[in-house]
């Protein structure tokens, strides 16, 4: 099944951007999505368990390394590019 994710992340720290650059980065680092940035969030597209592992794998990443972070996620049971 294909999803669509949208996410934002959060990191209640003072270089925030970088960990948020490295965060896409990793969600990159998987080659059958299609990752794409926006101003204040991010979408992810493809099938629903690479959505999720890339998320997850991401996230873990982020809340190991950082002392406080949040991440938002809204998940839509389809592939919202039409």
């Amino acid at each position: 099944m294909k999803i669509t994710a949208e996410i934002s992340l959060y990191p209640l720290t003072g270089d925030y951007a970088a960990t948020i650059k490295a965060y896409i980065k990793e969600l990159n680092n998987f080659p059958q999505l299609d990752v794409r940035t926006h101003a204040l969030s991010t979408e992810v597209f493809g099938e629903y368990s690479t959505v999720m592992n890339a998320i997850q794998s991401a996230t873990l990443t982020v809340f190991e390394q950082d002392p406080a972070a949040v991440l938002v996620a809204k998940y839509l049971n389809r592939d919202r590019r039409g």
